[in-house]
């Protein structure tokens, strides 16, 4: 055979060669799963006995029925707090409130905010090639320090796109006014503030994100917060019932999880959505937010105060109607994202918080840092809280008496076994001490050690 022929059948093989290698990586790429799409919605001050899918005889949430139904509902999930801000910091950071140094709620003139220092789930995934969008109360910032390009907006934090809120919607969830959308404020919106977010969230999701990319939303309505505002179609389900305005209101947050629902439906991507409701603390009763026999409430470190409603879907991959009483944590969502994304945690600082994938089918997980909690708020009999397996320590602020709980059998917290138990209690103080020594050197110490606010409801320390 002549060098041209054996030129020319060399030539062919390797372009046949080539067009088979390429028809096997277009094979290869289209068989490959597409990245999972993550949101996160969250209520305000919505207490662990709030709906009829955590026992609420009265309360209407048919979509936390259905949300419920087609997952896991978590008996044992836990906000990082006992008070917003922190609470909501831990979610995105994956650490414990004082350790990512949003140590306490936002709502007046202070320095405290999420710094860019810390590491979000919204900044990495951005990196690997997520869209990335927050609607409702961001409450990560100092009311001074809102929409202030001095100070780290939610797009310092890895979000494309938001529209939010410093605290509360004012001047209450009808017909708020203080929305700002990515810089810009909205001015009057017409409507309530829960459904008015789960808009913009399928506004979002439908008219701006670009659908050949995956996606991750944290979806944060304001309800029940007060100052309470409840549409008259959801308070008429209750009328005659004296705390009516209050359940219409979280049927009011439950219509607007639906919304949210419906446009993840709409477009096509509810089976490849790990989708995840919770709320930020407990409840506040005096406007009529129940604990469900828990004890305390908004601002305790005892159940009622931290105990909230987790519920997450994930089609495939949670077996759907079922109970998980695995404790979990808001902290824990950081270290879920990453790991269903595939994204490597940081490595150059302590994350709290571990992925929630076992316990999605009831398995226990395995935690480096145990389950803490330090509200600066909190009585000064109950300033912390820790809890290892089915054991939970609550300590005063001055870190000098101590309680014991047995809190899997014991979870109205009525059984103080401290003085019964003082080897347990010993063994858990240990490790108490230990853990609040070593956030409290990895934290901003200064900004909760010069803070100026008196210490109230008999502490000695403020923070």
């Amino acid at each position: 055979m002549t060098r041209l022929k054996w030129h020319c059948l060399i030539s062919v093989m390797l372009m046949l060669s080539g067009l088979g290698t390429t028809s096997m990586a277009d094979q290869s790429d289209a068989a490959a799963p597409a990245k999972p799409n993550v949101v996160i919605f969250v209520a305000d001050d919505m207490g662990w006995g709030d709906s009829a899918t955590y026992g609420n005889p009265l309360i209407q949430t048919p979509n936390m029925d259905k949300l419920a139904s087609q997952g896991v509902k978590f008996t044992q999930c836990y906000s990082a707090c006992g008070v917003c801000s922190p609470s909501r910091s831990a979610i995105l950071t994956g650490r414990t409130p004082y350790r990512n140094g949003v140590w306490r709620h936002l709502s007046g003139n202070h320095e405290a905010h999420l710094r860019t220092s810390e590491i979000t789930f919204p900044e990495l995934l951005k990196e690997k090639g997520y869209e990335t969008c927050h609607v409702g109360k961001w409450h990560l910032l100092s009311k001074q320090q809102f929409s202030n390009p001095d100070y780290p907006q939610p797009g310092d934090h890895g979000y494309d796109y938001w529209m939010f809120t410093q605290n509360n919607a004012i001047p209450s969830h009808k017909n708020p006014n203080n929305f700002v959308r990515n810089g810009e404020p909205v001015g009057e919106l017409e409507g309530y503030s829960a459904q008015l977010v789960a808009d913009e969230a399928a506004h979002w999701l439908k008219d701006i994100h670009d659908p050949k990319k995956p996606f991750a939303m944290t979806v944060w309505v304001h309800e029940p917060h007060s100052p309470i505002a409840t549409d008259t179609r959801f308070q008429a389900l209750y009328k005659g019932h004296e705390n009516s305005k209050y359940m219409g209101n979280i049927t009011q947050m439950d219509n607007a999880l639906g919304m949210v629902m419906d446009a993840l439906d709409a477009q096509g991507v509810s089976d490849n959505t790990l989708l995840f409701f919770t709320s930020d603390n407990g409840p506040v009763p005096n406007f009529g937010g129940s604990s469900g026999g828990l004890r305390g409430n908004k601002r305790s470190q005892y159940e009622g105060g931290i105990r909230v409603p987790g519920l997450a879907r994930w089609p495939g991959h949670i077996a759907p109607g079922t109970t998980s009483d695995v404790p979990v944590i808001g902290s824990d969502l950081f270290a879920t994202v990453l790991d269903i994304t595939g994204i490597p945690q940081p490595t150059d600082r302590t994350i709290d918080g571990v992925s929630m994938l076992p316990a999605f089918s009831g398995k226990p997980v395995q935690r480096p840092v145990p389950l803490f909690w330090r509200t600066h708020v909190s009585g000064g009999n109950e300033r912390v809280a820790l809890r290892i397996g089915d054991w939970k320590i609550v300590g005063n602020d001055l870190l000098t008496e101590f309680q014991l709980y047995e809190v899997q059998k014991d979870w109205k917290e009525e059984n103080n076994l401290a003085a019964k138990m003082p080897e347990k209690l010993d063994e858990m103080k240990k490790v108490l001490l230990r853990t609040w020594k070593q956030i409290e050197a990895e934290g901003p110490s200064e900004w909760w050690k010069n803070e100026r606010q008196k210490p109230s409801r008999g502490a000695k320390l403020n923070y």
